[in-house]
C-alpha cells in the first residue's frame, strides 16, 4: 500500500479548522487534525509546502518510522508548527491502519482499559451568581466535573468568561487584529478564593471543580493561590505559571497540595521532563494535535505514569472532531488516564466533521467505527472559508502587555 494523495482543507464552520486528508492506492483515507489556534495558515504553508510532497509513495503502515523522519528530517525541531503538522499525518496514519484492520483506532492501542472517558465541562459567569447559573447547566448536561471560571470586579472583561459561546467555549475573535483585555493580578487573586466558596457553598463538596489561571501567575503568586483554595480541595489548579521553566513549579509544589494540571501549550517530551521526573505536576494536559500526534503522546502518557501521573488531554472547541476522536481513542486506552476536557462542537462544525463518538452523561465513547470514525465533508467545508481569527492579549493597567 502507498500513499497518492495529501491534501490539505482549510474551513471555518464557526472556528478555523486544518484537516489534512491522506489517499492510498487501495482507496483508504485517513485524516489528521493540523489547526494551531490564530496560526492556522502557518500550519497549512508548513504542510502543502514541505510536508505533503515527502509522504507521496510512502507506506503509510509504517507510522513510526514516517514521525521519525519528519521530526529529524527537518533538522529545526520542535515548535507548534512543526508539531501540528506531524500530528497531523501521524493521526492520518493511524486511521489509515485501523481501516485496514477494519478496527476502531483504540484496538490497535491494547484495547480498551475502560468502558468509557470521563470528562469535564466549562462553567464561566461574569459575576458569581451567573456561574452559579453556569455550572447549573452544565451538570444538567450531565458533566461530572466542572472547570469554573469568574469574572475579576474591576475589570471589563476576563478570557473564558466575557466573550464565550452557549457550551462556555472561549470565541475566537473573527477579525484583522486581537482584542485587547485589562488584568489585575491581586484582584484575581483575592477574588478566586470568594468564587469556590460560593460554589461550594451551592452545589457542596462531592462536585470536582477544576480551575485555569491561563498562565498569568508568578510562582510565588501561584503558590498563594494554591494554598487559599486548599481548604476547597480543588481536582486541579491548571496552568497556573509559565511553565517554560520547568523549576519554577518547584516552589509551587513545595507551597501547596493543591493538585497541578500543566501542558497545553507544551508540543514535545522535553518540556516535561522536569515536571514529571520530580512529580512537580499531577496532569500532562497536552492535545493530540500539538504534540505531534497519537505516537509521541502515547509515550508521554507512558512516562507520565511511572511516576504516578494521570493524563488529561486538551480538548477546547478549537481541537476539531478529528483531533477529539483521536484523544477519546487513546483515553479508552491509556491505564493512567486522568479525565478529559470536552467543549463540545458547534451543529455546524458536527456537519462537516461527522463522528462517531458519543457524548452521553458526562462521559465520552469513541465508537466502533474502523478507524478514529470521523468524515470529512469537503464540499461542506469548502462553503465555509478561513477567516481571520485571534485570542485576546491581556495589558496591564499601565498598558504593559502581560509578559506571562
Amino acid at each position: 500500500m502507498k500513499i497518492v494523495d495529501a491534501k490539505v482543507v482549510v474551513t471555518s464552520p464557526g472556528r478555523n479548522f486544518v484537516t489534512l486528508k491522506l489517499t492510498t492506492d487501495e482507496g483508504l483515507t485517513g485524516l489528521g487534525d493540523a489547526t494551531l489556534n490564530g496560526r492556522e495558515l502557518a500550519v497549512v504553508s508548513y504542510l502543502t509546502g514541505h510536508v505533503a510532497p515527502l509522504l507521496i509513495g510512502l507506506d503509510p503502515h509504517r507510522i513510526e518510522d514516517t514521525w521519525q523522519s519528519l521530526y529529524r528530517g527537518a533538522y529545526w525541531r520542535r515548535g507548534p508548527v512543526t508539531m501540528a503538522a506531524i500530528a497531523a499525518v501521524d493521526v492520518a496514519l493511524w486511521d489509515i491502519k485501523a481501516k485496514a484492520a477494519g478496527l476502531p483506532l483504540y484496538q490497535l492501542l491494547g484495547g480498551a482499559s475502560r468502558e468509557r472517558v470521563r470528562t469535564y465541562g466549562h462553567a464561566n459567569g461574569r459575576d458569581i451568581p451567573e456561574l452559579l447559573d453556569s455550572v447549573r447547566a452544565r451538570l444538567a448536561e450531565g458533566y461530572p466535573a466542572v472547570r469554573i471560571q469568574s469574572g475579576i470586579p474591576g475589570l471589563k472583561a476576563v478570557y473564558g468568561v466575557s466573550d464565550t459561546d452557549t457550551a462556555g467555549t472561549p470565541v475566537l475573535h473573527q477579525q484583522a487584529r486581537p482584542l485587547v483585555e485589562d488584568w489585575d493580578t491581586e484582584a484575581y487573586l483575592r477574588h478566586m478564593p470568594a468564587v469556590f466558596d460560593a460554589v461550594r457553598a451551592e452545589f457542596g463538596a462531592e462536585l470536582p471543580l477544576l480551575h485555569d489561571a491561563h498562565h498569568r501567575l508568578t510562582p510565588i503568586q501561584a503558590a498563594r493561590l494554591g494554598k487559599d483554595l486548599e481548604p476547597y480541595r480543588p481536582f486541579w489548579l491548571e496552568d497556573c505559571t509559565p511553565a517554560e521553566s520547568q523549576e519554577a513549579l518547584r516552589l509551587v509544589r513545595r507551597s501547596t497540595t493543591t493538585p497541578l494540571a500543566i501542558g497545553e501549550v507544551f508540543n514535545t517530551v522535553h518540556d516535561y521532563q522536569t515536571l514529571i521526573t520530580e512529580q512537580l505536576i499531577d496532569y500532562v494536559r497536552s492535545a493530540v494535535t500539538h504534540f505531534g500526534g497519537v505516537t509521541p503522546l502515547r509515550k508521554l502518557f507512558d512516562f507520565a505514569a511511572q511516576y504516578q501521573i494521570k493524563s488529561a488531554v486538551h480538548g477546547p472547541e478549537d481541537i476539531s472532531p478529528v483531533g477529539m476522536a483521536a484523544a477519546v481513542h487513546l483515553d479508552l486506552a491509556v491505564h493512567n488516564f486522568g479525565i478529559q476536557e470536552y467543549s463540545g462542537h458547534s451543529p455546524l462544525t458536527r456537519e462537516v466533521f461527522r463522528h462517531s463518538y458519543t457524548f452521553t452523561d458526562g462521559y465520552l465513547h469513541p465508537g466502533e467505527a474502523p478507524g478514529i470514525g470521523v468524515e470529512l465533508d469537503e464540499e461542506l467545508a469548502a462553503a465555509h472559508p478561513y477567516a481571520p481569527a485571534y485570542l485576546p492579549v491581556n495589558r496591564l493597567h499601565d498598558g504593559t502587555v502581560h509578559d506571562w
